[in-house]
Parts: C-alpha cells; structure tokens; sequence
C-alpha cells in the first residue's frame, strides 16, 4: 500500500514539474479549495444533525418535564383527597355511632370534577360508605381486585393503578368510566376496636388524559404513559394498540433511565426521551421520529451542493487570474537569483514586482548579505534563549483533567447543599491557581510552593473523602529559599494517585523540606503500595513513558528534566520506595534566596 502511494505521487510531482508554475499553483489552489469546501460542508451538515438532535432532545425534555409537573399536580390531589378522607374523617370517628358519609358526600361534592368514586370497604369487602353510589355489583368481587389486594398486603403505601373501567358500583344510569384508582390501607374504629379496612379513591381518567393530550410534539413526535412494568397508561393511539393494528415500544421504553435516548424501532430510527413521576414509578415517554430531522437535513443538503458546485466554477477563475499574479513576478525573481548563484553579488539588480510578499523576498534577497553576521548573533541568542522555551513547553503540559473533576465535586456539594465545603473547595482552588499563574514567574519562593501543594491536598482530601491525611513541615529558614513553583505537587499527585487509591487502609502523606549541607531537600514520603527499587529508579531514565490518564500530565520526569534545566544536572529528582513500604520522592535544589536566583539568572 505504502508503495503504491509513493508510485502515485511520484507520477503527480512527475507531472507537475513539466508544467508552469501558473498551471500547479492553480491546480493546486483549486485542489485544496474543492476538498476544503467538501470537507467544512460534510463537518457542518454533521454539525447540523448533532444540533438538530440536541434541540430536539432538550425540548422533548422539556415537553415531559412539563407533563411530570402537570401529573404531579394531579396526583397530589388526589392523594391529597385520600389524606383528608383518612386523617379528618375516618381517623376521628366511631363507625358505631358516627356516620362518616356526609362528610365523605361532601368531600365528593368538592372534588367531582376530579373524582368519579369514594369508598371505604371492610377487610371483608364490605362497603362501610361510599358516594355518589353505595350498591355493589353482584360480581364486584371486591376483596379480589387488585386495588384491594394491593392495599391489604402493602399497608404502608399508597397505590395507584392502571386504567380500567370502574366496575364496582351499579350504576343507574349504566355509565361506564374509565379511572385510575388510589388505593390504601386504612384502620377502622367501630365501639372503640380497630379493625382493618381499604381506602379507594377512583379519579377520573380523563384527566391524565387530557394532561397528555394537550403536548405539542410536533407533526410526529407524541407523549404516552406506562407504569413501572411498561403496561400502558395513556397512549394516543391506544386503540389501535389494544386491536393489534400497530405496536409500541412500550416494554423495553420502561427501563430506559430518565434522559433521552435512540432507538430503533420497527426500522425506524427514533430519539425516546424518558421521566419517572415521583412516587408512582410510571414512565412520562415523549417518542420524536428522525425523519423530521433528516426532511430538513435533505434541503439543506441540496442547497449546499448548489452551493459547492458554483463556488468551484468562481474558484477556478480566480486561482487562473491569482496564480498569473504571483508566478510572473516569481520567475522574474528566479532569474535574479540566478545571478547571484553565478557569484555577481555586487552587480545583480534584483527584480522586485508583484504582490508584497514577493516584493518583500525581493527586498531580503538584496540585504542578504549584510544579514549574514545579524543571522549568526541570532543564532547565538536563539541558543541561550532555547532553554527557557524548553521550559516553558514544559510548564504548558498541564492538563485539565483535575480542574474538570474539582469543579463538578463543586457542582455536586452544591446540589447536595453541601455550601461549606463547596466554599472551601473553590477558596482552595482559587488559592491555588494563584499561586500557579505567580504572574509569570518560574520562579517563587518554598512557602508560596508549600501553600500551593496544601490548597491542592484540601481540595484532594475533600473529593477523596478523608481517604488520606497529610502533614506539611517545613523549617522556618527554608520557607525564604526560592525554587521552581510546581515541583512538588505532580508528586504529591502520584503519591495520591498511585500510592493509594488501592489501599484498603488510610493514607499518609509527609511533605518535609529542610537543608542538608550546603543544598534545600523537600522530601514527598507516602505509605502507599511502594514499588520495587529497580522500578522507581526507571521512572526517571530516557526510556520511562510519560504518565497518562489520571493526574496533571506532569509527571516524575517532567519535574527532573525542569529542575536540570534551570540548575544543571548536580541537582533533580530521586525516587526511592519498597513494596508495601510507600514512596520516598526527593527533590533536590540550591540553597539560594529569590533576591540571589531572579528568573533565569542563575540557571545553568
């Protein structure tokens, strides 16, 4: 494969040297434009689907977030008609001497709107009250409806059940409705006894109904409602359900997590967006066809060909006309070149015409050679100046990875309302990236390095829960010593990180920096999982691989390689450790004061 590519572009550079530079700057300028055109039309048109999609996904989301509070509003009153039913009527009489149903008959009355029946029954399926009708039905069946069953064997809960047709009471005017019942478990008290009974609150379903019914989801896109097992609540097109005549993906939809999701589904491909309501465990699910996005995707599709196509036939025309403009006045100046090649430095009269970077190289070629000995102090000062920029690539390879994750343990302590610690933690962060920005300067003093490190182990203790505990000692007299400003945190990074995030028992790490002899130590000690010596002492060689994934993208030889390169290769990093012992990193520094090091001065 590599080699027919090369024979491939061989032929092309074949070609193009026979031809003028007019002709190759043309064509190339034509090649380059006709693919960038392809390639931004094909980002932006997936740019437009992704868009599109995420619209969609966060007005369905939307839509049922609006049908959640709709429901919930309507749930809670009845809820609230079953509370007040139990706690202000039932609770406060003596079936023996008081009649409960006026103020049941009253309640109803309040609320018919909402409700279709209320009724308490009897362990035994008896009827104690209940309005507007009290007469059972011959095959009513009480004590085995599943309301009834529900409520007698789950006696601390509320119980909402599926549609059906009320089919309790006789009804004169042989009225069938459609209700949803909320059933509960409610404690009777007839001549001072307590005895169990049930609670049935019957709402109209015509309400739910409405609350789904009314949703604008588009000319495809509609709303239906299961409970928790995928069984259907509402359906808009709930008959042709019921008749067979079309299909929902109504099971597999009740256990997809809340938020949105694509599916597939008779072949068409569909973005289902999901919410539980609350304390009943059914399933808001809004269904939007990616038809409507693909319509409209197809138009614009058509209008950017049209596009591509006119834009190319302008394109060639301009890069004939530009590449005229710019290959003569090159040629001219190759013949000038020429001259020089031949060694007539003096007596070259060098073309200048043409744009102005041509006219500009003109210029250049005509100082060149007075610039020959201003190019060689360049050099000179581009070399002593190399090592600073080494150091500043080095500085820039931090990733935002720890960033990231402190500010969504922010985000969650404040939803967690959790503000202590949330203000702790951005205090710690703002302290720290303080210290890090230093206005610009690499170098800074030991004590702003250690409050660096302790802003950084406040934040990591508070998102690893006290998993460790840490201890920073410093002698006084070494607090005024300057040194590079992130050094010691990258280790304290892998000693968190590496050290202990698989230890089963509590971490310890002791940062100490002190003087021995004439040079300042800061030791990084962790008793985490330790490692074989032969490994530590690879971490720092030429071969050892960067640290990726978690931590700052820093790493071990990142810190060594900084430090040689500011202070030579007498001073660096020394990893010592043994397994199941923890981790000894030590960083060793001149001992000299920020007023006797300012940036750069006395690197070596």
């Amino acid at each position: 494969m590599r080699k027919k590519t090369r024979e491939i572009l061989d032929k092309i550079t074949h070609f193009l040297q026979k031809r003028s530079l007019q002709f190759t700057i043309s064509l190339t300028f034509t090649a380059v434009s006709v693919v960038g055109m392809l390639i931004v039309g094909f980002s932006l048109s997936l740019r437009y689907i992704g868009l599109s999609e995420k619209m969609i996904s966060e007005d369905n989301t939307h839509m049922v977030n609006q049908v959640n509070l709709n429901l919930d509003t309507y749930l809670r009153n009845m809820m609230r008609i079953s509370d007040s039913m139990y706690y202000r009527v039932i609770k406060n009489a003596d079936l023996s001497t008081d009649n409960i149903g006026d103020a049941m008959s009253l309640l109803y009355e309040t609320n018919h709107d909402l409700l279709v029946s209320i009724g308490v029954f009897s362990s035994t399926g008896k009827v104690i009250a209940a309005e507007p009708l009290a007469q059972l039905k011959p095959s009513a069946g009480v004590t085995g409806q599943s309301w009834f069953q529900n409520a007698s064997q789950k006696i601390e809960n509320s119980h909402f059940s599926t549609p059906h047709v009320q089919n309790l009471f006789v009804d004169p005017d042989n009225k069938y409705h459609w209700v949803v019942s909320l059933s509960r478990a409610v404690e009777l008290t007839n001549a001072g006894s307590i005895t169990k009974g049930v609670l049935l609150v019957d709402m109209n379903f015509s309400g739910i109904e409405q609350i789904c019914k009314n949703v604008d989801m588009g000319e495809s896109g509609y709303i239906y409602l299961t409970n928790r097992n995928g069984e259907l609540i509402y359906h808009p097109r709930q008959q042709l359900i019921y008749s067979n005549l079309m299909q929902e993906n109504n099971i597999a939809a009740a256990h997809y997590d809340d938020g949105s999701h694509s599916e597939t589904f008779q072949g068409q491909r569909r973005m289902v967006t999901v919410k539980t309501v609350g304390y009943t465990g059914w399933k808001i699910i809004a269904v939007t066809s990616m038809q409507d996005i693909a319509s409209n995707y197809q138009q614009l599709r058509i209008f950017a060909w049209f596009f591509i196509f006119f834009s190319i036939f302008l394109m060639v025309f301009l890069n004939l006309f530009l590449s005229s403009r710019i290959a003569n006045p090159i040629k001219e100046l190759e013949h000038s070149v020429q001259d020089l090649d031949k060694g007539n430095l003096s007596s070259v009269d060098i073309a200048i015409s043409g744009s102005y970077e041509v006219q500009h190289l003109g210029k250049t070629i005509r100082s060149m050679v007075d610039q020959l000995h201003k190019l060689m102090d360049d050099i000179v000062a581009e070399q002593e100046s190399k090592r600073k920029s080494e150091l500043d690539a080095l500085q820039s390879q931090i990733n935002p990875h720890f960033l990231y994750n402190t500010l969504d343990s922010i985000i969650w302590m404040i939803e967690n309302e959790r503000y202590d610690g949330a203000v702790t933690m951005v205090t710690a962060l703002a302290r720290l990236f303080r210290i890090s920005l230093s206005k610009g300067k690499n170098i800074i003093s030991v004590a702003d390095e250690l409050e660096h490190v302790r802003n950084y182990l406040t934040i990591q203790k508070m998102r690893y829960k006290n998993k460790f505990v840490y201890e920073i000692d410093a002698e006084p007299e070494m607090l005024q010593y300057a040194t590079i400003k992130l050094i010691v945190q990258p280790l304290v990074e892998n000693a968190i990180y590496h050290g202990m995030e698989f230890m089963s028992g509590d971490g310890e790490i002791k940062i100490h920096a002190y003087r021995k002899e004439d040079s300042l130590y800061i030791d990084i000690i962790d008793n985490g999982l330790g490692m074989p010596q032969e490994q530590a002492d690879a971490l720092l060689t030429e071969e050892a691989p960067r640290a990726r994934g978690k931590g700052s993208g820093i790493g071990l030889k990142n810190v060594q390689e900084r430090i040689q390169l500011y202070f030579g290769k007498d001073y660096g990093l020394a990893i010592y450790s043994e397994p199941d012992e923890g981790t000894t990193a030590r960083i060793h520094l001149p001992l000299k004061t920020l007023e006797e090091l300012d940036e750069g001065g006395d690197a070596k």
